[in-house]
């Protein structure tokens, strides 16, 4: 089971592969003369036994049809219908309720057009969707052009790929009912002083479980979000009827049909757990953590979220390698526990093109967290959201009629969040950012992009942008509308901090205020110090508190500061890319009970433990607790947090006196306002005795 598990993560793992997954339709584009002015584009499809391509003719609430979209131009006119051979098998569906019609072995479609130009070139896109009788793959898009010539009635043939003569419409053989004009078309596919320090704590510190369970709660709720967005994509949603289909037909009872789907959903599950646990085992915690801090990494998974967006754009389609998909699909085809595993394998596999930016979004996110069970954790309500419907449906099958119906709106939701995704990559690019000390990427930058994507999102679904896969929107419906009216709202929200508005509802995800070159708010919450102009304090040059904090950066400077004005630390473990830590400044801090405080009562230190500034020579050493050497500022400091509090994870307030003893169990992420007033004064209370 070990085996199996480390060789299920390692194969999914892999999602920089650009080549095709199962391919059971062959296509071909070519053109018949048939006058002068008059000529046939011929569109072949050789299709791998026991599988079908659907017809072009399907109602409403079906399958996805087989259909053609040609790009227009002046030099030709389409004439009457694209037609189809030979004529489909057609069965009726139970489970659509309506007449299914398909194509097996091979079909021809020809599309008759007017020549206005002695040569052009056509082109268009196919969008077809085909199944077997135990999978569908998900719907498919391919791009063709076609060259024609005007002239007597002959066959077109490519002057680079010579070809035989094509026989008459309704020939027998349709396999041959084309001339190649181009080559077979491939599916377009649109990451020492420390040491001495710790010695300085007497006292025991309380180690705080409630951050982790918090952080892993978010990664549930982020999985379980990004599954049900999953279930929406154009990969999934027409698979789930006819996926419970497949277990309604088979199996003998109703009581069968469900206990085959519930299995089915659990290997679902099993899959994307082991896929969470597999990037857990290869990097494990400790690197977890470092991954979220490190600005190499941070730089790879902004370079990574803009190509997810660029995929769900419709540029290309990220998909795992043909091979994989063919050997799994094989042994799906096996009865018993196997068979259905195999199944569920190649749903992974198979909607790989949508699912893995969602995926990998969730990945990285979790990473970035730092926490050890995050992209397990992640990935269960991720594989959760996708396998309950399977089994519901399963259950209940005369709720599939009430399911929406397959079209253009799965495509939207999929642009849709191309533009989330775009979003979201500028939070890894600012982190770099900030923990390299650039400082040209500021807070302001950063709203003005997040305003022009989301505007762009809200015209988007009004229908005022369109991308060249989407289908043709005739009228806005209510959801659409709504969605919208949210995209326009989110984006006017923003704009106020342009001049310094703490948008505290996306905080988190900002820049740090102190990056706000034009910031009318933080003035109204801080007055002048002149003690503060005074001192030259270490670090003052790299790092700035909020709300204009009399803080220090250096650990050894500020406590003995604070021992000489007779007050007590607070102690802030923080970090450039710490989303929490921005949060807690923004929704906390800014508190005037707390500023009070924080202004008053305390010498803030605060130690960013994710900062890439070298350390002198001569403070560069070995760490006596994990045996790395201490290069940079944060190093330094992470050291100093991991040592003496066994922790790692950010923000981590920890309240001390003049001689560095804690003074009372230290805090972590906690958006409860009273209780951080609580802490603060437990802490000057017991400063005091």
């Amino acid at each position: 089971m070990k085996k199996l598990t480390a060789f299920l993560a390692f194969l999914i793992l892999i999602i920089s592969a650009q080549a095709q997954i199962l391919k059971p339709v062959k296509w071909s584009f070519g053109a018949e003369t048939l006058n002068e002015k008059e000529a046939n584009l011929v569109i072949t499809a050789k299709i791998d036994a026991g599988w079908h391509v659907y017809a072009q003719n399907i109602g409403e609430g079906g399958p996805i049809p087989t259909s053609f979209s040609f790009t227009k131009s002046p030099d030709f006119t389409l004439v009457g219908k694209t037609s189809e051979s030979p004529k489909p098998v057609s069965a009726f569906d139970p489970n659509f309720n309506m007449q299914i019609s398909w194509h097996e072995n091979s079909a021809v479609f020809k599309q008759k057009i007017k020549l206005n130009k002695a040569e052009t070139t056509v082109k268009g896109t196919l969008e077809f969707m085909v199944c077997n009788d135990e999978q569908c793959l998900p719907p498919e898009e391919v791009a063709f052009s076609i060259n024609v010539k005007a002239g007597a009635s002959a066959q077109q043939s490519s002057p680079e790929k010579a070809s035989s003569a094509t026989p008459a419409a309704g020939a027998a053989n349709p396999d041959t009912a084309l001339a190649q004009t181009t080559a077979p078309v491939t599916l377009t596919d649109s990451s020492s002083k420390t040491d001495t320090l710790t010695k300085q704590y007497e006292k025991p510190v309380v180690e705080l479980a409630s951050t982790e369970e918090q952080s892993l709660w978010a990664i549930f709720l982020a999985g379980l979000i990004g599954g049900v967005l999953a279930l929406l994509m154009p990969c999934i949603f027409p698979m789930l009827p006819l996926t419970v289909s497949f277990f309604t037909k088979k199996a003998g009872s109703k009581a069968e049909a469900i206990r085959k789907a519930s299995l089915y959903g659990f290997f679902i599950i099993l899959i994307y757990v082991c896929l969470g646990m597999g990037v857990t085992l290869a990097f494990g915690s400790d690197a977890l953590n470092e991954l979220a801090s490190n600005g190499v990494f941070n730089f790879l998974f902004f370079l990574l979220l803009v190509v997810f967006a660029i995929s769900f754009f419709g540029a290309f389609e990220i998909t795992l390698p043909s091979a994989w998909a063919n050997n799994v699909d094989q042994k799906s085809n096996t009865k018993g526990l196997g068979g259905l595993f195999f199944m569920a394998f190649a749903l992974a596999l198979v909607s790989f093109s949508c699912t893995g930016p969602i995926i990998g979004t969730l990945l990285v996110q979790a990473a970035s967290m730092g926490q050890y069970m995050g992209p397990a954790v992640g990935m269960l309500g991720f594989s959760l959201a996708l396998a309950i419907p399977f089994t519901l449906f399963a259950a209940f099958p005369s709720l599939l009629k009430s399911l929406p119906k397959s079209g253009g709106w799965l495509n939207s939701v999929k642009v849709s969040l191309g533009f989330i995704e775009l979003a979201l990559a500028l939070k890894f690019l600012s982190n770099v950012d900030l923990a390299y000390h650039w400082e040209f990427f500021d807070r302001e930058i950063f709203l003005v992009l997040w305003i022009v994507i989301f505007a762009l999102l809200g015209f988007y679904l009004l229908g005022k942008l369109q991308f060249s896969h989407d289908s043709k929107l005739d009228f806005i419906s209510v959801p659409r509308l709504f969605l919208a009216i949210i995209s326009f709202a989110f984006t006017l929200y923003m704009v106020p901090g342009l001049w310094g508005a703490p948008l505290k509802a996306i905080s988190a995800w900002l820049p740090p205020q102190t990056t706000q070159d034009f910031d009318l708010y933080t003035n109204t919450l801080s007055s002048p110090n002149i003690e503060q102009e005074q001192l030259n304090k270490k670090y003052s040059g790299l790092f700035k508190a909020p709300y204009g904090l009399n803080a220090f950066f250096d650990y050894e400077e500020g406590l003995a500061y604070a021992k000489k004005q007779n007050k007590p630390v607070l102690l802030d473990f923080t970090g450039h890319s710490c989303v929490n830590c921005r949060k807690m400044e923004a929704s906390v801090w800014s508190d005037p009970e707390v500023l009070k405080r924080l202004r008053n009562d305390y010498v803030l230190i605060s130690l960013y433990v994710d900062d890439k500034t070298e350390l002198p020579e001569n403070e560069q050493h070995l760490s006596e607790y994990s045996g790395k050497k201490i290069k940079t500022i944060g190093n330094k400091w992470s050291d100093l947090q991991a040592s003496v509090f066994k922790t790692n994870s950010q923000p981590y307030y920890v309240l001390l006196n003049g001689d560095g003893q804690v003074l009372t169990a230290p805090e972590a992420f906690n958006l409860d306002v009273k209780n951080y007033v609580d802490f603060l004064d437990r802490g000057l209370a017991v400063f005091k005795k």
